[in-house]
């Protein structure tokens, strides 16, 4: 199967050990030298409209795909792995939204 830039980031990624839904495909990383795509990015969310930065970006390596289909992407990230935590903070009150 053969995907433009543009195709690939209208598909959603999901993470299939957790369900949890990662978001869009905003950017990829490419070795030069081989030609071959290395890891797909999402860019994380802003905090606070962009005032207070933004979110870690979640990165997702090639080998962790599991399946492209027509709307989304399956992954299934390592779970001793670095990349296996969860980007999205979990905030619970409205006091903690301020640290």
């Amino acid at each position: 199967m053969l995907l433009s830039f543009e195709e690939l980031c209208r598909k959603e990624v999901i993470d299939i050990a957790t369900g949890e839904r990662l978001g869009f495909i905003d950017d990829i990383e490419v070795d030069i030298e081989s030609g071959s795509v290395r890891s797909l990015i999402i860019y994380g969310g802003a905090k606070l409209l962009g005032l207070l930065g933004r979110e870690d970006d979640t990165i997702i390596f090639c080998k962790d795909i599991k399946v492209v289909g027509e709307d989304v992407v399956l992954i299934e990230r390592d779970k001793s792995s670095e990349s296996a935590k969860s980007t999205k903070s979990r905030k619970t009150s409205f006091l903690s939204l301020l640290k």
